[in-house]
């Protein structure tokens, strides 16, 4: 095949003028010099960030009681948010991990911000388990050591699976993460002029010069973390399921728990990586490297999950009807037409009607549609854990325990609270880290001849 049909075939997936040293200056630049956006975007945080610092701090003074929870609603917002934020760091693993094992070149550009994203959002997440043990400071009861008191913890506990999960997940991410930065950290230590940033990366870059030798101990090193991390992609989203699927409760105890949660943790993680790379590729000027082609492709799988969820609303309502549970039937009639049949609705309409307008190029294309739908899809998939939770709970099997439930200002202050905590820890990566892999970017660009660049030491020094 010639060189001009292998360009047709496979085009270039950041423009050719660009170079190696175009890469390195473009990428650094927020480093460097944030722009106004920046400044804003993290006052925003912030603020979210106080209002829900002191929404918990009230929660911690006065107990789970400020909440609006009451029998049998025992699990609400506190849950929901918990089940949200540990999906949404699914997209980071599956796009750094799974596709990179697939050698899907069309990563490259927007694998670093999905694996901060998971980092960050597994830490959002880690937060609420501690919060809704309402005395948070014996937190470490929960982990199994030998102690004076004789205590051990239950393993039979849904608590402390998500213990266990949600901490392997954390490092095994946090690890993959750090070793793709290594490269690019030598850069900014090449680059920088100040003699503390340039100790702080030299540190931190571990030594690394780009020779050979660092090159593939880095190639192993990473091909092994991928490997470790796709598993986690399955089980840990499996594992937070169980904590309703092993329960005996109506609308929980069902089989289809594992791979729906599964299917919906990706569908919704896809969409929080879409609503940040179109606010990066924004604020920081660089809509030449996060380019349409990426976003249509993510577009794509996000359209591809939304069935998978809407194909798993079907099954559950379908083998409600079919097993002529009463209670089974109940659970799901009151989702649809009960008093929660709004946040029933609007879980469906955003999660499944919204997203088939990816079915048609323009939309996949147009960066306003894209952003619109995903921040839907956000919606729709807190709301669908929000309906999962209350929903099976306000109505119990005897008629005289029946409640309603209505959130509180605290709680309403934890959640945008937990908004902000994600979105600080966003910005901050993106104003002090390399918002996009220098080394993948420079591995896929394309030089004058249309030949694929090299990626040997002097491109991460570029």
């Amino acid at each position: 095949m010639s060189v001009e049909a292998d360009v047709l075939s496979n085009p270039p997936l950041i423009p050719p003028r660009i170079t190696m040293a175009d890469v390195t200056a473009d990428v650094l630049r927020p480093i460097e010099k944030p722009g106004k956006l920046w400044y804003l975007g993290m006052s925003i945080s912030l603020a979210a960030l106080l209002f829900g610092v002191w929404a918990v701090a009230m929660q911690q003074i006065h107990g789970v009681g400020v909440w609006g929870l009451r029998n049998p609603v025992m699990w609400a917002f506190d849950i929901t948010n918990f089940v949200f934020w540990i999906g949404i760091g699914h997209a980071g693993t599956l796009i750094s991990a799974i596709l990179f094992l697939l050698r899907q070149r069309w990563r490259t550009s927007i694998n670093r911000s999905a694996e901060a994203m998971t980092i960050f959002a597994v830490m959002t997440a880690g937060l609420f388990p501690l919060i809704h043990l309402g005395r948070t400071w014996y937190a470490y009861w929960l982990i199994p050591y030998p102690n004076e008191r004789l205590l051990w913890v239950n393993f039979r506990s849904p608590l402390l699976w998500d213990v266990f999960a949600v901490s392997t997940y954390l490092t095994i991410s946090l690890c993959f993460w750090y070793q793709g930065l290594v490269p690019d950290l030598a850069s900014v230590r090449d680059r920088t002029t100040s003699k503390l940033k340039k100790l702080i990366f030299g540190i931190f870059s571990l030594g690394w010069t780009g020779s050979a030798r660092d090159w593939n101990h880095y190639e192993k090193a990473y091909l092994l973390l991928a490997a470790l991390s796709t598993p986690l992609v399955l089980s840990v989203h499996s594992i937070v399921s169980f904590d309703f699927a092993v329960s005996l409760l109506p609308g929980w105890h069902t089989t289809i728990f594992p791979p729906y949660f599964v299917a919906g943790a990706i569908f919704s993680g896809f969409a929080m990586a879409m609503t940040l790379l179109v606010v990066l590729r924004r604020v920081f000027r660089l809509e030449e490297y996060i380019g349409i082609y990426h976003l249509e492709m993510m577009n794509k799988i996000i359209l591809v999950t939304s069935w998978m969820v809407g194909y798993a609303y079907m099954t559950e309502a379908f083998t409600a009807w079919y097993s002529e549970n009463p209670y089974e039937r109940f659970t799901f009639w009151n989702r649809a037409f009960g008093p929660f049949a709004w946040a029933y609705w609007i879980m469906v309409t955003c999660n499944f009607f919204i997203p088939q307008l990816f079915w048609f190029q323009r939309a996949r294309r147009h960066i306003l549609t894209m952003f619109i739908v995903s921040i839907f899809v956000n919606i729709g998939m807190w709301f669908e854990r929000f309906t999962i939770i209350v929903t099976s709970l306000h109505r119990d099997f005897l008629p005289a325990s029946w409640d309603t439930y209505a959130p509180t200002i605290y709680e309403i202050g934890m959640t945008v609270g937990s908004f902000g905590f994600f979105m600080t820890f966003f910005f901050l990566f993106a104003r002090f880290l390399p918002s996009l892999s220098l080394a993948e970017v420079k591995g896929v660009l394309v030089n004058p001849s249309g030949k694929k660049a090299h990626q040997p030491a002097e491109a991460v020094h570029g």
